[in-house]
């Protein structure tokens, strides 16, 4: 990701977008190793330079990795533009998402369903979101992730709600050009490659 951002801030690339669907892992954000946070035992992990604390990624969760160079005055209205890009892409499963002023991401119903965790180099983005769609039974919720009680990350699927990753992917795709003002150029999956 590192290599992308370089080439990005360089031009060398457009904006590109990837999207995983992570085997499971407990990352470790900056503040997270400062504090001496670590992943529960029985829980892979690993240290990122990304903000923050520990993050669950693993099965039933789609993360997006913007590399792009971003024109907003602040990193604070990126995450709100992407907190955006969620509600809206959300909304057409019927899903109202929200913000919570106090943490950034997007809740359901008091829980956290989608993370953001972004580093930035000169205006370019790297590391990402995530949006917790159907994830294994208890996992993510025995995760303290962003400085959160267990249980206050969830996935929409324990709310009756049953998104695949694909439709996920599609839905941000279809509303890139409305809320971030960016058009989708070519989609290559990686999976075919």
């Amino acid at each position: 990701m590192i290599e992308l951002q370089k080439k990005r801030i360089n031009n060398e690339i457009i904006d590109t977008l990837i999207f995983v669907e992570h085997p499971e892992i407990v990352t470790v954000g900056r503040r997270g190793m400062l504090d001496g946070l670590t992943a529960p035992k029985d829980f892979p992990s690993s240290q990122v330079d990304r903000g923050g604390g520990l993050t669950w990624h693993g099965p039933g969760q789609l993360v997006g990795y913007p590399i792009f160079e971003w024109e907003e005055e602040s990193v604070r209205k990126v995450i709100t533009t992407i907190e955006e890009w969620i509600i809206q892409s959300l909304s057409n499963f019927g899903v109202t998402g929200v913000r919570d002023q106090s943490m950034q991401g997007v809740w359901f119903e008091g829980h956290k369903i989608a993370s953001i965790g972004l580093a930035f180099s000169k205006w370019v983005s790297r590391h990402g979101f995530d949006i917790n769609l159907d994830t294994p039974e208890g996992r993510i919720e025995s995760v303290e992730g962003c400085g959160l009680p267990l249980g206050k990350h969830t996935s929409l699927a324990k709310f009756g709600y049953n998104i695949t990753i694909k439709e996920m992917q599609d839905a941000l795709i279809s509303k890139m050009p409305e809320i971030l003002g960016r058009k989708v150029k070519k989609v290559i999956n990686l999976e075919t490659l």
